[in-house]
């Protein structure tokens, strides 16, 4: 058996982290043309499980950084002897200070084939502060990809949409079908870039704020915006309190956010 058909097999066994793995090559290269990695870059890359990403991206970059949580699979990328720029973490990315690993350049790029059911807060954990990365390359469950990137008016548009759009520009640059990966999954998935936005928010108080907002907005989305956000008290003078959730745009959202932290109305 080839070393690349043992290395599918090891990783089609590996479903308790709910993942799944990458496994046509013209895919992956299509990949690392997405991301396009240069010669001043770091990568950080999220779960690297066996490693078929990390070795087209890792000839191109400074350095390379992957954080693992299967240990087997970390063990198997800490012993491989062409990856030699690259630097393993055999740790659950949602406990990994990120403040802490030392990046050889100041341009980081993160990329990762995100497991469905952490992608959420992966998403916030590194956009909680002030972004050390120029842009994010993730594949995700499609129906995720289109709730992160989706507009008001359409029917993904919902509370991860506003809260990671006010933080990052996100788009969806291709969708990918079942059959690439080991094992299959049961839904299409996409690749979405996402880029930092200029810093929107004046402290983390208001950012708070659109979390208490949208939570409460979405949590009941037939209902208009009078009825669901009640108990913050909005000016009805300043902000139009007759639309459902879902037709409230971006803007207006962060505008009730700053205005509720100003007035002193927000309940958690």
């Amino acid at each position: 058996m080839t070393s690349a058909k043992k290395k599918r097999r090891k990783c089609a066994g590996k479903k308790r982290w709910g993942q799944h793995f990458l496994a046509d090559t013209n895919l992956l290269k299509k990949l690392v043309e997405l991301i396009s990695p240069t010669c001043d870059d770091s990568i950080l890359e999220i779960g690297p499980g066996g490693g078929a990403l990390t070795e087209l991206l890792a000839p191109k970059v400074e350095h390379l950084v992957g954080i693992e949580i299967d240990r087997e699979l970390y063990g198997d990328l800490k012993e491989r002897k062409d990856l030699t720029n690259c630097q393993f973490i055999n740790r659950d990315f949602l406990k990994v200070d990120l403040g802490k690993i030392p990046f050889r350049t100041g341009q980081v790029r993160v990329v990762g084939n995100l497991p469905y059911n952490i992608t959420s807060p992966i998403l916030f954990k590194l956009t909680a502060h002030d972004p050390f990365w120029r842009d994010c390359h993730f594949m995700v469950q499609k129906e995720v990809g289109e709730r992160m990137a989706a507009t008001a008016g359409s029917k993904t548009y919902g509370r991860l949409s506003v809260n990671l759009q006010a933080l990052a520009k996100v788009k969806i640059v291709l969708t990918v079908p079942p059959e690439v990966f080991v094992p299959k999954p049961k839904v299409d998935s996409a690749v979405v870039r996402i880029k930092p936005r200029s810093a929107v928010f004046n402290s983390s108080r208001e950012s708070e704020a659109l979390q208490v907002i949208t939570r409460l907005a979405f949590g009941q989305r037939r209902k208009m915006l009078r009825n669901s956000l009640a108990s913050l008290k909005i000016d009805s003078s300043l902000f139009d309190l007759t639309y459902r959730p879902e037709k409230v745009k971006l803007e207006e959202f962060i505008m009730m956010a700053k205005w509720c932290v100003k007035s002193g109305h927000v309940i958690k």
